[in-house]
């Protein structure tokens, strides 16, 4: 099955679940989302609905289907007779997250080790990450997003649509964390060293090797998760 491999999920249309014109809730989702992202809005911080409709500039009813579909993916919590707050952290959630990046991520660097013309397509990611030394990018928010399209090119790539779609949803919920890997410049020129080596398994077709690798740059990604404290999240905020 052909894929366009240079189409990065997770915006556009994906916002408003096809190419329908985005609805007053749909940009009030949006732009919470953004803002829990941003640390705009942190982990465990409280609001309300008369608070957040004045800060978004929208009514009660749009912000109300925003808020409940938060709710569902699991950004939002309801306190009765309160209010609306951001999902703490939960590191055990986080965990079986990145256990399930492994399992997505591994079968699709098989998949591309066996499709030629897929692993073809992944020229625009080589030209990202098998860039020397001196020209990489020291931008931290410019190269997480970058890491986020070369995870979801690869799953992307091999082919199935379901597991592209589970995969989107999973780099949503862990992009919070994620963001905070590369505020690390050793983290970012580990990623570039740790990506570099993934793509070159790949092209050379080595199954093996290309899972291998792939399964520790996920887990250690992992093991960085665990070291966030809410401090560094503050000055990720101060910083953003």
């Amino acid at each position: 099955m052909a894929t366009n491999l240079a189409k990065i999920p997770g915006s556009g249309a994906a916002a408003t679940g096809g190419d329908e014109p985005p609805t007053l809730a749909d940009a009030a989702y949006a732009q919470l989302k953004q803002m829990i992202f941003d640390f705009a809005l942190m982990p465990g911080d409280r609001c309300s609905e008369s608070e957040l409709a004045l800060r978004l500039k929208v009514s009660r009813t749009p912000l109300r289907q925003a808020l409940q579909r938060l709710e569902r993916e699991g950004f939002l919590q309801v306190l009765p007779k309160v209010g609306w707050q951001v999902a703490p952290l939960d590191f055990d959630t986080f965990d079986e997250l990145y256990d399930l990046r492994v399992l997505l991520e591994c079968h699709a660097a098989q998949q591309l080790c066996e499709k030629a013309e897929q692993r073809n397509a992944l020229q625009v990611l080589a030209d990202i990450w098998l860039a020397p030394p001196a020209e990489r990018l020291g931008d931290g928010a410019e190269v997480g997003r970058l890491d986020e399209q070369f995870h979801a090119l690869l799953v992307q790539g091999a082919g199935n649509r379901e597991m592209a779609r589970v995969h989107r949803e999973i780099t949503e919920r862990i992009r919070i964390i994620r963001r905070l890997d590369f505020t690390k410049s050793a983290r970012i020129d580990a990623t570039y060293d740790e990506h570099a080596r993934i793509l070159r398994a790949i092209t050379r077709r080595r199954s093996d090797e290309a899972q291998r690798l792939l399964r520790a740059h996920i887990e250690q990604s992992k093991l960085e998760v665990r070291h966030i404290t809410l401090d560094m999240l503050y000055r990720a905020r101060r910083s953003a």
